[in-house]
């Protein structure tokens, strides 16, 4: 056992092994005071197969825990000459199945040494970017505590190419450092005549304790079962996950003989399987379904739920999955068309349809409510401050009712870029309808051109990201001129994609605004040096000089 805090909780499981029949060897790391120290060991001394190795100082990442394992391996090769397996567990590790039960694992793979221990050209999780590096360099600097050295030393390194000479007939493995050895593999180790030839070239490796044992035993074992019988788990950052109380049924039904880590709080843990509750079993260890679990819990960490932002998890761009929580509509000038359009796609496509939610002014919410789901507030300021957390907030609160709302170039753009990157956004456009706004306004032509060519500007810039390649979100696009040349088969169009399937068929069609005068209105801004290109072919439009008629019924 490898010790180094929560020595009350160490002592408990080292007497679990010892009164289970099995001889205990530990090492306890010398930055444990003195007084600390004595008082475990006096705690353990009533029992004959204990025994304490010389202490030094252990630090992750280096030789200084290879080595402490090492001497307990030799100390109890010597002095428990019926021992058959060797296995290395910490003091926060916990034995999950009887005693009796890992006995009797052992005895039907009498030469089985259970390790994990992979070449390293396969290995997919080592962290940092160094897998065969960590053979090749050398690291003298402690990478906890001397960080910026380490990483100069990787880059000059890497820099000049330094590759270590392997030494003869090693090929490099890693793996878990919790393993279950043969005493016949052990005794190979310990007595190789190149011990120290590997010694040396081990204690230049980074993290040899995941490699040591990993790579030798594939020279002295004589089966090799390269999986761990711990149960250890790890995080995307290569942290190992911690279990706690609630993790119970899990570690149960995992069948596994061992877990790390185990929080030292966990009373429950601690009182459940050092107790003797623990019916012997002869299953054999079946950690897939806790593998499941630990999947999903690591996609919910590093991509979280569609939408969902919260304090402890703000997803990157580089990791995003879905950016909003549900479908929602995007209504792009049809709001300038047509009379009441939010009523009326409310009422015919059953959508809940606010106005132009980004207006400069306020957010125009439905039924113009100052606030709304969630306690989002109509605010401009507090909108503006995160528009994006604005609109997927939105979203999230009203999950199970489809939002819609307008939107144009006169409202606020910072919420353009994610409308177009969110597969979850529809957007229907009508490129130059807000000329219908300042038609509409009674101002002449002459006073609107700057006004008109914001706009077009604006508007442009917008079009032009929804028509990129990377857009992800479902859009359509006409033109003013095309739009009012077949205005009732894109109404359907729209009203047939946003409707649920269930549906009733389209019964009632939106009320157009009154657009005599309109396209002499756009020949006029036209005139002023304003060329109004979004619009469409002005003279397609300059027949719609009556008024138009409202799309047909279509039952």
């Amino acid at each position: 056992m490898l010790v180094h805090e929560a020595l009350d909780r160490a002592s408990a499981v080292a007497r679990h092994w010892h009164n289970a029949g099995c001889p205990v060897a530990i090492h306890v790391d010398s930055r444990v005071g003195a007084a600390e120290f004595e008082r475990f060991a006096q705690g353990l001394s009533d029992l004959e197969d204990v025994h304490f190795v010389a202490r030094r100082h252990c630090e992750w990442g280096t030789w200084s825990l290879v080595e402490a394992s090492l001497v307990m391996a030799e100390t109890m090769l010597s002095r428990q000459p019926g021992v058959t397996h060797v296995y290395l567990a910490s003091g926060s590790c916990l034995p999950l199945r009887p005693v009796t039960d890992l006995e009797r694992y052992l005895a039907s793979h009498p030469q089985t040494d259970f390790i994990e221990s992979v070449a390293v050209e396969d290995v997919s999780w080592a962290k940092g970017g160094l897998d065969a590096e960590r053979f090749w360099f050398s690291f003298p600097f402690s990478w906890k505590q001397r960080r910026w050295l380490f990483d100069a030393w990787v880059r000059l390194q890497r820099a000049i190419d330094r590759r270590r000479a392997l030494p003869e007939g090693v090929e490099p493995h890693l793996g878990s450092q919790w393993w279950c050895l043969t005493r016949e593999t052990l005794e190979c180790i310990i007595d190789d005549r190149r011990r120290r030839e590997l010694e040396r070239f081990f204690r230049g490796v980074w993290i040899p304790d995941e490699s040591y044992f990993q790579t030798l035993v594939r020279l002295s074992g004589a089966r090799v079962e390269s999986r761990s019988l711990t149960l250890s788990k790890f995080d995307f950052q290569g942290k190992p996950h911690i279990f706690y109380d609630d993790h119970l049924d899990l570690l149960r039904r995992s069948e596994c003989f061992v877990a790390r880590k185990i929080w030292p709080e966990a009373d429950r843990l601690y009182d459940t399987f050092l107790g003797k509750s623990c019916a012997p079993s002869a299953a054999e260890p079946n950690p897939v379904e806790t593998d499941r679990v630990f999947a999903r819990a690591l996609g919910r960490r590093t991509s979280g739920r569609d939408g969902l932002h919260s304090v402890a998890r703000f997803p990157a761009s580089a990791r995003e999955i879905g950016l909003s929580a549900a479908r929602y509509t995007v209504f792009h000038g049809l709001g300038d068309i047509f009379e009441d359009f939010p009523k009326w796609a409310q009422n015919e496509m059953r959508l809940r349809v606010h106005g132009h939610l980004f207006a400069p002014e306020r957010a125009e919410f439905a039924d113009r409510l100052g606030s709304y789901a969630g306690g989002l507030s109509d605010s401009a300021a507090l909108r503006d401050y995160n528009p994006e957390a604005f609109l997927t907030s939105l979203v999230w609160n009203t999950r199970g009712e489809t939002q819609g709302f307008l939107f144009g170039p006169g409202d606020r753009q910072e919420i353009a870029a994610f409308l177009a990157r969110d597969r979850n956004a529809r957007i229907y456009a009508v490129s130059g309808a807000w000329a219908v706004g300042l038609f509409r306004s009674g101002k002449p032509p002459a006073a609107l051109r700057k006004q008109a060519a914001l706009l077009q500007r604006v508007e442009a810039a917008h079009l032009e990201r929804l028509r990129r390649a990377d857009t992800r979100a479902r859009v359509r696009i006409w033109s003013l001129a095309e739009f009012l040349d077949l205005p009732s088969e894109v109404v359907q169009t729209i009203a047939d994609e946003n409707r649920p399937s269930h549906g009733p068929s389209l019964v009632e069609a939106p009320v157009m605004r009154d657009l005599t005068g309109l396209a002499a209105f756009l020949q006029e801004l036209k005139n002023q040096g304003m060329q109004p290109h979004l619009a469409g072919d002005v003279a397609e439009v300059a027949r719609l000089e009556r008024p138009l008629e409202a799309p047909k019924v279509v039952r």
